[in-house]
């Protein structure tokens, strides 16, 4: 079992985001949101009424054979890996 990242910032923006966090797994740079379309994470938002395009926060669970059993959205930095892990227990 492994935890893995993914957003579009630049590896230097991921380093100082994982030190400021201390998250403890890899994060992989998706400056082109490829990953992050099709897992359907990048999209509109609204931030004080003007719509953008960005990252939605999501994370997924998925099993040995690629399967997603778990998809939750606008999760928290630091509750990522702990909420995945009630779903592996």
């Amino acid at each position: 079992m492994a935890a893995v990242g993914v957003s579009p910032d630049e590896p230097p923006k991921q380093k100082k985001f994982d030190d400021k966090y201390g998250l403890g797994f890899p994060l992989l740079s998706d400056p082109d949101h490829k990953v992050a379309k099709a897992y359907g994470a990048w999209g509109r938002k609204s931030m004080y009424g003007k719509l953008f395009e960005g990252i939605i926060r999501s994370s997924f669970v998925i099993d040995g054979t690629g399967k997603i059993v778990q998809a939750s959205y606008k999760v928290k930095p630091l509750d990522t890996v702990p909420d995945a892990m009630k779903v592996l227990t």
